[in-house]
């Protein structure tokens, strides 16, 4: 087991996700943030806490999306799939959206959050934002707008993403 970012690193790189969503949506008024569950929602609970911090006073959109029936793995073998909550209470018509996850492997769960959101409108521009890209895993043609930190981690290996709020700590490693 190996550490790929501690604790300090990891609220390092939040802040400067944070800093370049910042840069590139100025006000977000035009612009949609979408935590992927189940993972994903805490990198994005964590941008969307530090952004309301930095700028206080702007209002943010921010939900959380579940794709478990836009899997394309849905109904195939013996795993069973248990759907979390969906959480959008606005529409993306013609918004810039930022789907937040920790980490990008294949690349299906970015394509299934793609199929998904589609049932909230349809979105002028969309970005993926992730904690860990695993670049040389991709099985789509998808890749991250803003990456927190970039491995190389061959097939047998994992990654785990652990938050202060469910795991107890933050730490990313690889086993």
């Amino acid at each position: 087991m190996k550490t790929i970012l501690n604790g300090t690193q990891v609220a390092i790189t939040v802040d400067r996700l944070c800093h370049q969503l910042i840069e590139n949506h100025l006000d977000f008024s035009q612009t949609v943030l979408i935590g992927l569950q189940p993972r994903g929602i805490f990198l994005a609970d964590r941008i969307y806490r530090t952004l309301k911090k930095l700028l206080p006073g702007v209002h943010i959109n921010y939900g959380r999306l579940d794709i478990t029936f836009y899997r394309d793995d849905f109904n195939k073998g013996t795993q069973l799939h248990v759907p979390n909550e969906t959480a959008i209470d606005f529409s993306i018509e013609n918004k810039k959206v930022v789907l937040m996850d920790d980490v990008l492997y294949t690349g299906r769960t970015t394509r299934s959050a793609l199929d998904a959101m589609l049932d909230f409108g349809r979105p002028s521009a969309v970005e993926l934002l992730v904690l860990i890209d695993r670049r040389f895993t991709r099985q789509l043609p998808i890749q991250a707008d803003y990456t927190g930190r970039t491995i190389d981690a061959i097939i047998s290996e994992k990654v785990k993403v652990l938050w202060k709020e469910r795991d107890g700590k933050d730490e990313v490693i690889i086993e």
